[in-house]
């Protein structure tokens, strides 16, 4: 391959400044300073070789993201995905209001996360002077009941607010994203928030469903047929509900329905902790929950031998009555 010869020759004057510059760009580059002068002269600006320090800076941060994605995945935000921690904007970094929410009420979980994001201003000492920092979640101090979470921005998120609330003994978190201006963010917070706790209310399910379950056994346990089973009767428990207290809209209540699905024969043997049947609980239409009925305890199959040692109690019952 034929090169092509550089015959032509310039001289520049520079002053000791500009000199300086060039050479500390010129090193920065890890070019001679002839490849960085020709670079610029065909409309390329050479970069800096990234230092050790911001090479090992740039990896920690992609471990950092990777954590995060790790634990987006144990929590089933599965429409959720990190690029870096910083939430910059990337095709890659993308997550929805409803995860949103459901990470922001875990994250609320840490002691120290909650106590930032309720602090509406904080003052810090730097060179000896003070310096206030103030939040900028304009809801948090003027809203009843706010105590958190944070704002956001990019050029393609736009303004962002996510906000936790407490009124009447029920929490919630609103999300509002994508808002043309701060005023609109604030604005449209401000009615979802009221509009939940004017038609919403909590309720304790837990409390529902176990007294209706108490009943249900008071009336039917002791017609359960337990076919070929060393005792003739069992005794039943729920699982274990995880979240005792929803929310339900307030002219849902009289309408609260409760379905209870177990059979009243089985075939022994039955055992410990064996779903048995089901409980609903019907808030409405398109919402109810179901949770399942289990045995606490074994009853094992009547085998020959038990068959047997029945046969001679009740042989030795007659004869004595006989005498």
């Amino acid at each position: 391959m034929k090169t092509k010869s550089k015959k032509k020759e310039i001289k520049v004057r520079l002053t000791n400044q500009d000199f300086d510059h060039l050479n500390n760009l010129v090193k920065e580059s890890s070019l001679s300073r002839e490849s960085y002068l020709r670079m610029c002269i065909n409309g390329l600006v050479p970069r800096a070789v990234p230092s050790k320090e911001l090479i090992e800076v740039i990896k920690i941060l992609r471990e950092i993201a990777e954590k995060m994605n790790q634990k987006a995945s144990e929590l089933g935000l599965n429409n959720t995905h990190f690029e870096t921690p910083h939430g910059l904007d990337s095709d890659e970094h993308y997550t929805t209001a409803y995860e949103l929410a459901l990470l922001s009420n875990y994250a609320l979980t840490n002691k120290t996360f909650s106590q930032i994001v309720g602090t509406k201003d904080y003052t810090i000492t730097i060179n000896g002077y003070p310096k206030q920092l103030n939040n900028t979640n304009e809801l948090l101090g003027n809203l009843d009941g706010v105590y958190g979470i944070k704002t956001g921005f990019t050029n393609g998120a736009n303004r962002c607010l996510v906000t936790a609330c407490k009124r009447n003994n029920m929490d919630i978190i609103c999300v509002v994203l994508g808002a043309d201006t701060k005023k609109f963010r604030t604005q449209d917070s401000i009615k979802l928030i009221n509009y939940i706790f004017n038609n919403f209310t909590p309720i304790n399910i837990e409390e529902i469903i176990n007294n209706n379950f108490e009943s249900w056994k008071s009336e039917n346990l002791n017609k359960i047929i337990i076919n070929k089973g060393i005792y003739n009767n069992i005794d039943l428990k729920l699982e274990n509900i995880s979240n005792p207290t929803i929310p339900i809209r307030k002219d849902f209540i009289n309408s609260i329905h409760i379905e209870i699905n177990c059979p009243m024969y089985f075939e022994a043997p039955i055992y410990k902790n064996s779903q048995l049947g089901s409980i609903t609980i019907n808030l409405s239409d398109d919402n109810s929950f179901e949770y399942s009925i289990y045995s606490s305890s074994e009853i094992k199959h009547k085998s020959w031998s038990f068959y047997m040692l029945d046969f001679f109690k009740n042989y030795c019952t007659i004869i004595n009555n006989i005498k």
